[in-house]
């Protein structure tokens, strides 16, 4: 089932509008937050023009799968996702809320992206060439692209504003922003989490590359927030088409990514027009990874 009308941008007078990230439309309810996942989708940290039907109710469903999976390592900061239970001022919007929204805590977030590799690609892998490092780790010499680490390496980044790119950066260096001792608790729930869902994913035919979590705190209480082992948060790779030494295939958007490249487009360029066999290409891929990790399809 398909969307006849893409959801590029929200707009929902009466609500306040709280930002609007590379994905999600935020609203500011008081003391809750209303977080809408649209059909827009990024690469390289740059928004493109052209929406992906579905994506947002699909990024939507595989999160509250994964945060109800989790909750005995990790209390989260979802309240509801059904749109009966939200706020009288949300109503006028049910159809356009539906399927694709949650309506959760507020919290602080933390200042970070707590990223878990569990394999060796993307920025690490470029990392690692340059240094025989991941964010300081040292890694063993002669590891290959793709190749699996020896352990899961927890390796934060700065949370960059809009337009901007994160960077890689030491747990020392995020304990100073957020101390030692809060830094240790991130970096051990977010190697539980990944180790529990890498094991749950490979029970479904996917290797689980590298994941991003993020946290906040609702007084001194850890809260795991966003979005969580989605298609747009993580590298999903088919088991039994993995190889080491090529970037392998994926049921994220590692296809738009390697797309965007081989057509020459640069980053400082503007974004391009997505043809529409790169949008039905990249849906269907989000789609497998739903349907293979929840076992469910996509639910309106």
């Amino acid at each position: 089932m398909q969307s006849q009308h893409p959801v590029f941008t929200t707009d929902l007078p009466g609500l306040t509008l709280r930002s609007r990230g590379k994905v999600r439309d935020i609203y500011d309810l008081g003391d809750s937050l209303l977080i809408v996942a649209t059909d827009r989708v990024s690469a390289f940290d740059v928004v493109m023009p052209t929406p992906i039907p579905d994506k947002g109710k699909i990024l939507n469903q595989v999160s509250v799968f994964w945060f109800e999976y989790f909750a005995d390592l990790v209390d989260h900061h979802i309240i509801s996702t059904r749109v009966e239970d939200f706020p009288e001022v949300c109503r006028p919007y049910s159809t356009e809320l539906a399927g694709r929204t949650m309506w959760v805590k507020k919290t602080q977030p933390l200042p970070v992206e707590c990223i878990v590799r569990g394999y060796l690609a993307g920025s690490g892998w470029k990392d690692y060439q340059k240094t025989g490092m991941v964010c300081g780790i040292p890694l063993p010499a002669g590891l290959r692209e793709a190749e699996r680490l020896p352990e899961p390496i927890f390796a934060p980044s700065t949370k960059a504003e809009k337009g901007e790119h994160d960077e890689n950066i030491t747990c020392a260096a995020m304990a100073k922003l957020v101390g030692e001792q809060r830094t240790a608790q991130v970096r051990d729930v977010s190697l539980k989490i990944y180790q529990k869902g890498a094991a749950f994913a490979a029970q479904r035919g996917i290797l689980l590359a590298d994941t991003k979590f993020e946290f906040g705190l609702l007084g001194d209480q850890l809260l795991l927030i966003d979005e969580v082992l989605t298609p747009d948060s993580s590298r999903f790779w088919p088991a039994d088409q993995y190889q080491v030494g090529c970037s392998p295939a994926s049921f994220d958007k590692q296809y738009l990514r390697d797309y965007l490249i081989n057509s020459g487009w640069k980053v400082s360029d503007p974004p391009p027009v997505l043809p529409p066999e790169v949008v039905a290409s990249t849906r269907k891929r989000y789609l497998e990874a739903l349907e293979r990790l929840t076992g469910k399809g996509l639910e309106s």
